[in-house]
C-alpha cells in the first residue's frame, strides 16, 4: 500500500518534519516530483537538517528512500546535501535509491531560469533560480538529459547538444553576457557532482517500487512545495513546474492507483507564501509582522521573508477536494499562542459576489476575504501541550471549526519544530 502525504498550502507547510515522524511506519519513503527548490526542514538531535533532493525518511535506518522520476535532480546540490547526511552518520549506500528515469538539471538549465526571470521584469513569477522550471520543459520537450544518462559512454556528447541548445536560446536574451561566466563556473561543479552521482544507487525506479509493493511492504509519498503551486490547479502562471497534488504520485513513482490508500494533507494554522503570486488571506500590517516574526518564516531554500496571512479554508477546500485527502496535520499551531484573536477565511467575495470555489484566475480578479473570528489562546498553552487533550479549549474548538468546514480530520496538531512535538487527537 501506498500512503501520500503533501502540503495543501503554497509550500512551506513542514511536511519535512512531518515525514520524519511518520517515516518509521514505512518501509520505503518515496519523492514522487519538484526539485531542489524544496525545503524540508528537520531538526536531528537539536541540528537543523535541510533537504532539498533527498526523502525526509533518510535519518531512519531501516527504512529505504527513493527518488523518483517525477523528480528534477541537479547534482551539485544533491552532492552537498549528500556530504551533509553523510556527516551525521547515514550511510546513503545502504538507504538511498535513485530513479533512473529521473531528469537532471544541467549549468545551462540554471543560466536560462536566471535569464528568463531576469527579462520579465516586474513580472517576476519568484523563481528560485535553480533551473527547475527550463529542466521540466526540456523533459516535456524531449530534450532532456536523465540520471541512467550518466553511466553512458556518451554523456558528455548528450550534455554538449543540449548545452548548445540552450546557448542558442540564450542568444535570445539581453542579459546573456553576464550569464556565460556563471556556466563556465557551474560545470565544473556538475561534472565533479556527475562523478557521485554514477557511485550512488541508480536503479529502475517503477519495477523497484513495484517490487517492494508486491512483496507487502508500506510506501509513503512524499511530495514537495504545495497544492497551490499544482501547474495545472495552482493560482497560475505563479506555480511550480510539476503536479504536486495527489494524482502527481503514479506518474511520478511509476505506480498504478489501486496502490494509494490513505492522502495525508498538510497545513499550517496560517498561511504563508514565498515569491509573487495573489494571496487572498496575506496580511500587510502589523499583525502579518508578527507572524512572520514568531512563526520564523524565511525561506529554508531561498532565505527570503514569507508573506504571511490567516489562514484560508477556501484554499484548503479546493486542495483537499484535488487530492482527495483523507486526514490533516495543522502545523505551527504554537505560533497562533500569541493573538487574542485568530482568523479564518471562510469565503471569498468577487465582484460583490461570495462564493466558496476557487476562481479560474485569482490574478485577474479582485478577491476579497469573508472573515470568520476564533477566540484566541494565550500563555504559550499550546508550545507547551505534551497531549491533546492538554491544548486550550479555544484552541481545539478553532480545530474543530476547521474540520467542520474541509469535512475532513484533523489527526494531528503539530506545536513545536521538535520531533516530539505532535501531538494526535
Amino acid at each position: 500500500m501506498v500512503d501520500v502525504l503533501l502540503g495543501l498550502q503554497w509550500g512551506d507547510e513542514g511536511k519535512g518534519k512531518i515525514v520524519d515522524y511518520f517515516a518509521g511506519k514505512y518501509d520505503v519513503i518515496a519523492r514522487f516530483q519538484g526539485g531542489p527548490n524544496a525545503g524540508h526542514t528537520l531538526y536531528i538531535n537539536d541540528q537543523k537538517v535541510v533537504l532539498h533532493t533527498i526523502p525526509s525518511g533518510v535519518f531512519h535506518k531501516n527504512t529505504v528512500n527513493l527518488i523518483g522520476n517525477g523528480v528534477v535532480l541537479d547534482p551539485v546540490t544533491f552532492r552537498m546535501e549528500c556530504e551533509k547526511v553523510t556527516a551525521l552518520g547515514v550511510n546513503l549506500q545502504e538507504n538511498l535509491f535513485i530513479a533512473e528515469r529521473t531528469h537532471l538539471i544541467v549549468p545551462t538549465h540554471r543560466a536560462l531560469d536566471k535569464a528568463s526571470e531576469i527579462a520579465k521584469g516586474s513580472e517576476k513569477i519568484g523563481s528560485t533560480l535553480k533551473g527547475i522550471g527550463p529542466a521540466y520543459m526540456d523533459k516535456t520537450g524531449r530534450n532532456g538529459l536523465r540520471v541512467g544518462d550518466v553511466m553512458l559512454p556518451d554523456f558528455k556528447e548528450k550534455y554538449e547538444k543540449l548545452k548548445q541548445k540552450h546557448l542558442h536560446l540564450l542568444a535570445g536574451y539581453d542579459t546573456q553576457d553576464d550569464i556565460s561566466q556563471d556556466i563556465i563556473n557551474w560545470e565544473k561543479d556538475f561534472f565533479a557532482a556527475v562523478e557521485l552521482l554514477k557511485k550512488m544507487n541508480i536503479v529502475n525506479g517503477e519495477y523497484f517500487l513495484n517490487e517492494k509493493l508486491k512483496a507487502g511492504k508500506k510506501v509513503l509519498a512524499e511530495g514537495a512545495q504545495g497544492s497551490m503551486l499544482d501547474v495545472d490547479f495552482g493560482t497560475y502562471p505563479f506555480v511550480t513546474s510539476s503536479n504536486t497534488i495527489s494524482a502527481g504520485v503514479c506518474t511520478g513513482l511509476g505506480i498504478a492507483p489501486k496502490w494509494i490508500q490513505e492522502v495525508i494533507g498538510v497545513t499550517k494554522a496560517y498561511c504563508t507564501r514565498v515569491g509573487g503570486g495573489p494571496f487572498p488571506t496575506e496580511l500587510h500590517d502589523a499583525t502579518g509582522e508578527k507572524l512572520r516574526e514568531i512563526g520564523r518564516e524565511f525561506g529554508a531554500t531561498t532565505g527570503r521573508p514569507r508573506r504571511c496571512g490567516w489562514i484560508d479554508l477556501v484554499a484548503l477546500d479546493y486542495t483537499c477536494m484535488l487530492s482527495g485527502v483523507t486526514q490533516l496535520v495543522m502545523t505551527k499551531s504554537d505560533v497562533l499562542d500569541a493573538f487574542d484573536e485568530v482568523y479564518a477565511c471562510t469565503a471569498y467575495e468577487v465582484n460583490g459576489t461570495k462564493t466558496r470555489e476557487m476562481p479560474f484566475q485569482l490574478t485577474s480578479l479582485d478577491v476579497k476575504p469573508v472573515w470568520e473570528k476564533y477566540a484566541g489562546w494565550s500563555d504559550e498553552a499550546a508550545a507547551n501541550s505534551k497531549f491533546y487533550n492538554e491544548l486550550p479549549a479555544e484552541m481545539k474548538a478553532f480545530v474543530k471549526e476547521v474540520e467542520a468546514y474541509l469535512k475532513v480530520p484533523v489527526k494531528y496538531v503539530s506545536n513545536g519544530p521538535g520531533r516530539d512535538q505532535i501531538l494526535e487527537q
